[in-house]
């Protein structure tokens, strides 16, 4: 169950969900295509030595992007977004946990932002801005415009 499930309150419902983009995974397939550049330079090349150093910096590289794909990974299956009826709802980290909760009534507005990248894929941060001067910014969120859309929705009625 998530989180955002077990803390819903008696009467409270989800509107919107969001989550993470998958750009947040793109480094590490630019990595691996250098990671097979070099495996293939190793395979190419005949001098015994360069041989050796160039497979290592592939495994190196293919290392780190394991590490990045991991991290990326966890990122997304542990950040949670969501609108109910009454709250803004946002949780990311597992041993490091983050939370906000801010009631619908507190939110002043949330601000998106997004490249030209951003535009075209559909992905942007969000900035979410409480009474009592809360900015609270999430980066690399799936549909940024519509979670915006559901907050401002949701806060009307």
């Amino acid at each position: 169950m998530s989180y955002i499930d077990k803390t819903l309150m008696e009467g409270e419902e989800v509107i919107a969900r969001a989550h993470l983009h998958w750009v947040i995974f793109v480094p590490t397939f630019f990595i691996d295509i250098i990671a097979f550049a070099f495996f293939v330079w190793a395979a190419i090349v005949k001098e015994r030595d360069l041989t050796i150093v160039l497979a290592t910096v592939g495994g190196v590289m293919l290392l780190i992007s394991t590490i990045l794909v991991l991290k990326a990974f966890i990122a997304h299956k542990t950040s949670e977004f969501a609108v109910t009826n009454r709250r803004v709802l946002i949780k990311t980290g597992v041993i490091r946990r983050k939370s906000l909760e801010i009631l619908l009534s507190k939110v002043e507005g949330i601000q998106v932002d997004q490249s030209i990248l951003g535009r075209i894929l559909n992905y942007g941060s969000i900035v979410v801005t409480g009474t009592g001067g809360t900015r609270e910014p999430y980066h690399k969120i799936a549909s940024p415009i519509d979670f915006r859309k559901a907050v401002q929705e949701e806060g009307r009625n």
